[in-house]
């Protein structure tokens, strides 16, 4: 077990799986067929993503170092959340982006159903540490626990 702490971007506690990407996570490309096709299990599109590609994200504790793409990635998060297909949280190693914070801050104030914790600037350990399948537990301060 190992703890990292990062800064709150989304509040919240969840307990998920891990599900891990060394690559940026390009929303549109990876959320296309959830968003467009109701797929629920919000199976990975991006092909560039070699990490994602196919596996599925509702649910799982994605952990990743940043978005990369268009400017619709804010957008996009939201929606999964709208949708609830969502991860069960995020989990940057490097500070978020503007435009990836915004989709999960707005799905937190205007959400009622909607539940996705942000934690970001956890460091590039983190993602040395944590791999596929690994319990992580978010607290309310920031704090995550691998297991």
């Amino acid at each position: 077990m190992r703890e990292f702490k990062g800064r709150v971007v989304a509040g919240g506690t969840a307990t998920a799986e891990a599900l891990v990407s060394h690559g940026g996570l390009n929303t549109l490309a990876s959320f296309q067929k959830a968003l467009q096709f109701g797929d629920k299990k919000a199976t990975c599109g991006d092909q560039n993503n070699s990490d994602l590609y196919g596996k599925q994200m509702a649910g799982k504790a994605l952990c990743l170092p940043q978005t990369i793409g268009s400017t619709t990635g804010g957008l996009v998060l939201y929606c999964a959340c709208s949708m609830g297909r969502q991860p069960a949280c995020m989990l940057f190693s490097k500070p978020i982006d503007s435009l990836a914070a915004a989709g999960a801050i707005l799905a937190d104030v205007w959400l009622d159903n909607s539940n996705m914790p942000v934690v970001d600037s956890l460091g590039d350990e983190f993602l040395d540490y944590v791999k596929d399948g690994m319990t992580i537990t978010i607290k309310e301060d920031g704090v995550v626990v691998v297991d």
